[in-house]
């Protein structure tokens, strides 16, 4: 019978460090999602205004910028896991991961492809 109050407060302090988590977790989740959304909106306006001026490493510029904004974001959904209770929500936060993966994946091949043709035009012109 004297167990049955250790087993209460063992619960309560279950159910406690879990909302603790829950807490820190939406929070960092929110603080990623910040970073992401002021890295792109950064380099977007960035590179819109090299655009102006016709300079020529603006795409690769622009690419790596939402290459490193969409990592933050995916950082975030990632975390999103951690508290997620339901099937239907790891369904949801899973295909949100698929798709901002093969975002970054594009948006890597891109780079790389642009870096190429770059190399490709300074050995042209040497």
């Amino acid at each position: 019978m004297t167990d049955v109050p250790f087993l209460i407060s063992i619960v309560a302090l279950n159910e406690g460090l879990h909302s603790g988590l829950i807490l820190i977790v939406n929070f960092f989740i929110v603080v990623l999602e910040f970073i992401g959304l002021l890295v792109i909106v950064y380099t977007s306006f960035k590179c819109f205004y090299r655009y102006c001026k016709k300079d020529p490493k603006t795409k690769l510029d622009l690419a790596e910028g939402l290459a490193m904004g969409l990592e933050f974001k995916l950082g975030s959904e990632i975390l999103r896991t951690v508290v997620v209770r339901d099937l239907s929500e790891i369904a949801v936060v899973g295909a949100i991961i698929a798709l901002r993966a093969a975002l970054a994946l594009l948006i890597h091949w891109e780079i790389k492809t642009e870096i190429a043709l770059e190399k490709k035009a300074r050995e042209k012109n040497e």
